[in-house]
């Protein structure tokens, strides 16, 4: 199986909001799903207007998930709630990701679409050193295939959830760029 990544076109508005409304999707992202709603949170990214890319996972051509991915630099109040917990390296990158359809949970794509998404940070983003990542606690399939994809948890502590009814704790895992051999 491979995986590719693109951005998100608003074509792909619709689709977006059902994996939205997808219980398993909804418990952790918290967003509403409406055409106005997808609209806002989605639209400038997929004109190419921020920092942040919205990028449509394929597995063999066919969308399964979507994944965000930007430099913490960009997104100030985040780095700064990274940064309360640990080091963070200039130019460090962050993902986050969702396997759009419940089905296609628990088979490991999960994991594939992080270690894709890695590799492919490595190339376009030359600069970064690190990828971090911020997990709620309660969240264990996420933070278990960051660490069966390299990442090592590197520090623990209160964040904003992105659900309201979650604790403020989070896990934050990191992988650094592979050094030449």
């Amino acid at each position: 199986m491979s995986y590719s990544f693109r951005r998100l076109t608003r074509a792909e508005f619709p689709l977006l909001a059902g994996w939205l409304a997808n219980p398993h999707v909804a418990r952790w992202w918290n967003h509403e799903t409406s055409p106005e709603a997808v609209e806002r949170d989605f639209g400038t990214s997929a004109d190419g207007g921020e920092p942040s890319e919205d990028l449509l996972v394929l597995r063999d051509d066919l969308p399964v998930g979507l994944i965000q991915r930007c430099k913490l630099r960009d997104y100030p109040e985040y780095l700064t709630e990274f940064e309360a917990l640990t080091d963070v390296p200039a130019e460090t990158a962050t993902i986050d990701y969702l396997i759009g359809e419940a089905g296609l949970t628990g088979q490991g794509i999960g994991t594939a679409m992080i270690a894709a998404i890695v590799a492919d940070t490595w190339s376009a983003y030359p600069d970064s050193a690190a990828i971090m990542v911020a997990v709620v606690a309660g969240n264990r399939p996420s933070w278990r295939a960051l660490e069966r994809t390299g990442f090592r948890r590197v520090a623990e502590g209160p964040m904003e959830p992105d659900n309201p009814i979650d604790d403020p704790l989070h896990y934050v895992y990191r992988v650094d760029r592979p050094q030449p051999v």
